[in-house]
């Protein structure tokens, strides 16, 4: 017997790119912690010099941006099950990782065992460092967000997609850095190390505005929804929509 909606109950709402943001989210979630801290890279900038950082740095702030696009046009319910979803898929791939590293490697495979350590052999406490960071952070980011777009009236759009990522990504590098390396870093180092790579993330999301608002004012015209958090359950710890 198929089970139905309530007498009276609304249908529930079906989007067209929803689950498209979502799998492109996570897909960049993944790659910049799994891909990105393989290299550290140091580049001479104009004004400023030389910058050493991540090569992951470059990409992650781009889940920021799917971050705010779906809080902006679904609500922060339906990006907080995104959040969960990368949430998950980020634990899985850390897990698979030390699997992978701790197999014994065969006879012919020894000798680029110390490649794959390298790569792949995160420390335990920088994958926890890792998925704390990112989970509150994004959340942090969606409620802000949420929360000004209602202040705002939808007005705007360009001071809460930064004012939010200025928050997330303050929280996100705060709490990485902070969890993965004191203790082990000088503090000057740390903050230092913070600084540059809170700069770098969130002035990379500055400059992706434009983009932002091109792909938020496609969504609200092919999915006719443009969300407002109104009495919303902001509890970080649920998956309902």
């Amino acid at each position: 017997m198929n089970a139905t909606a309530p007498v009276g109950a609304p249908p529930a709402r079906t989007y067209k790119y929803y689950d498209f943001v979502m799998a492109a989210f996570v897909t960049i979630l993944l790659c910049a912690n799994l891909i990105g801290p393989a290299k550290v890279s140091t580049l001479e900038l104009p004004l400023i010099g030389a910058v050493t950082f991540m090569a992951g740095v470059l990409f992650f702030p781009i889940s920021y941006i799917f971050g705010d696009i779906l809080t902006e046009v679904y609500g922060y319910a339906r990006d907080r099950r995104v959040v969960w979803a990368g949430f998950a898929a980020l634990a899985f791939a850390s897990l698979m990782s030390a699997v992978i590293v701790h197999l014994p490697p065969a006879v012919e495979w020894v000798d680029k065992q110390g490649a794959v350590e390298t790569i792949f052999g995160n420390t335990p406490r920088i994958v926890l460092a890792s998925m704390i960071a990112f989970w509150c952070g994004t959340l942090v980011n969606s409620y802000v967000l949420a929360k000004m777009k209602v202040w705002t009236n939808g007005r705007w759009l360009w001071t809460r997609t930064i004012g939010s990522t200025l928050v997330g990504e303050g929280v996100d590098s705060a709490l990485f850095y902070t969890i993965a390396f004191a203790g082990l870093w000088d503090l000057d180092l740390l903050l230092k190390v913070m600084a540059t790579q809170y700069v770098l993330k969130s002035g990379w999301e500055i400059l992706m505005t434009p983009v932002t608002y091109r792909i938020v004012a496609f969504l609200k015209r092919a999915e006719n929804e443009d969300y407002y958090d109104r009495g919303t359950n902001f509890t970080p710890f649920s998956l309902k929509a």
